[in-house]
C-alpha cells in the first residue's frame, strides 16, 4: 500500500508545478469555504469586472483611452443595476405576491380535485388514505412557502441591511477592479512562482471558456426572457413579467431548468384559460421558444466553448448547487470546466520526463 501511494505521489507530484497548482487550488478553496460569506461583495465584484473586461478591451481597440472605456462600461453596468432594482424586482415581487395569494389557491383546489378522482379511477393502485396524506403534505408545504412570501418578519431585517451594504459596495468594487486591473494583477503575480507553465495553461484555457460561457449565458437569459415576455403579453397571460423572468433564469440550469419552469407556466395558463385552444397555443409557443433556445441559440452562442458531457454537467449542478445554492448552480458549468482544465493540464511523471528530454535535446 505504501509503495502504491509512493508511486502515485511520484507520478503526479514529481513536478514542482503540480505542487504550486495544488497549493493555489487549496488556498482559493479554503478562502471561498471559510471567508466566502464575508467576502461575497469582493468575489461578486471580481466576477462582474472580469466579465465586463471584454467590453472594456473592445472599446480600447476602437481607440478609446482606458479610463474613458472603463467609465462607459461602468455607467452601463450602473444603469442596468438601477433598472433591475427599481423596475424589474418590484414588478417580480408584486406578481409573486399576487400569484401566491390569488392564483395558488385555485391551482391547489384543481389539483386536489384531480387527486381525489384517482382512487375512483384506479382503486387497485391508489387509496383514499394515500391521497389524504399527499394533500396534507402539499397544503402544509404551500402554507410555509406562502407565509414566507407574504410576510417579512423582524428576523429578516438584518438580511435586508446586509443586502443594502452589498449593493453599495458592489458598484464601488467593480469600478476599482476595472480601473486598477493591471496593478491588482501585477500585485497578485508577485505571490506566484516564476515558473508557472501549468498555471498559465490552466488560466489560458479558462479565460477563453469561462468568459465566453458566462457572457453567452447572460445574452441567452436576456433573449429568452425577452422573447417569452413578448409572447406572454401578446396572449394576455397573467404574471407575464414573473413567468418570463423564471423562463429566462431557467436557462442557467441545462436540462433541468426548462422542465421545472414549465410547471408554473402551465399552471397559470390552465387556471386562466382552462383546457382549450388558448392554453394549447400558449404551450406551443412556449415550446417553440425552448426549441429555438436549445437547438439554435445555444449552439450559436457557445459553439465549442464548453465541451462537457451531459452527465458531467448534471453532476456539477447537483454538487455545486448543494454546496453553494443558487450561485453554485450558476457557476456549476464554469467550475466543472475548471476541474477539467486542471485535470488536462496536471503534470505527471511522463510529462515531466518528456519535458526534460525535450530540454536536453534542445541543448
Amino acid at each position: 500500500m505504501v509503495r502504491i501511494l509512493k508511486h502515485w505521489v511520484d507520478q503526479y507530484f514529481s513536478d514542482e508545478e503540480a505542487v504550486y497548482l495544488l497549493v493555489v487550488l487549496v488556498s482559493v478553496g479554503l478562502v471561498i469555504a471559510f471567508l466566502g460569506g464575508m467576502l461575497a461583495p469582493v468575489l461578486a465584484a471580481m466576477v462582474i469586472a472580469y466579465l465586463m473586461q471584454g467590453l472594456v478591451s473592445a472599446l480600447e481597440r476602437r481607440g478609446l483611452r482606458r479610463m474613458m472605456a472603463v467609465s462607459l462600461v461602468f455607467t452601463l453596468f450602473l444603469g442596468v443595476l438601477i433598472a433591475t432594482l427599481v423596475v424589474l424586482l418590484p414588478l417580480v415581487w408584486k406578481q409573486t405576491v399576487l400569484l401566491v395569494r390569488d392564483q395558488l389557491p385555485h391551482v391547489l383546489k384543481n389539483g386536489e380535485a384531480w387527486l381525489r378522482e384517482l382512487p375512483n379511477r384506479y382503486p387497485e393502485i391508489v387509496s383514499i388514505e394515500q391521497i389524504d396524506s399527499i394533500v396534507a403534505v402539499i397544503q402544509r408545504e404551500v402554507a410555509v412557502v406562502g407565509q414566507g412570501v407574504l410576510t417579512l418578519s423582524l428576523s429578516s431585517i438584518p438580511n435586508l441591511v446586509e443586502v443594502m451594504v452589498f449593493l453599495v459596495l458592489l458598484p464601488l468594487l467593480v469600478f476599482f477592479f476595472l480601473k486598477d486591473k493591471d496593478a491588482l494583477v501585477g500585485w497578485l503575480m508577485r505571490f506566484l512562482p516564476d515558473r508557472r507553465r501549468v498555471l498559465s495553461h490552466v488560466w489560458q484555457e479558462m479565460d477563453g471558456q469561462i468568459a465566453n460561457y458566462v457572457r453567452g449565458k447572460a445574452i441567452e437569459i436576456l433573449l429568452v426572457g425577452s422573447a417569452t415576455f413578448v409572447a406572454f403579453i401578446l396572449f394576455g397571460l397573467n404574471y407575464a413579467v414573473l413567468l418570463s423572468v423564471l423562463v429566462g433564469l431557467s436557462v442557467v440550469v441545462p436540462y433541468i431548468g426548462a422542465t421545472v419552469v414549465t410547471l408554473p407556466v402551465a399552471a397559470v395558463a390552465y387556471v386562466q384559460f382552462g383546457w382549450g385552444g388558448d392554453f394549447a397555443l400558449v404551450m406551443v409557443v412556449y415550446g417553440i421558444i425552448q426549441f429555438i433556445d436549445g437547438n439554435l441559440l445555444v449552439p450559436l452562442l457557445f459553439s465549442e466553448a464548453v465541451n462537457l458531457h451531459p452527465v458531467a454537467i448534471i453532476t456539477a449542478i447537483l454538487l455545486f448547487g448543494g454546496m453553494w445554492g443558487l450561485w453554485g448552480v450558476f457557476f456549476a458549468i464554469p467550475l466543472a470546466t475548471l476541474i477539467k482544465a486542471v485535470i488536462n493540464a496536471w503534470p505527471s511523471q511522463g510529462d515531466y520526463s518528456s519535458g526534460n528530454t525535450e530540454d536536453a535535446a534542445a541543448e
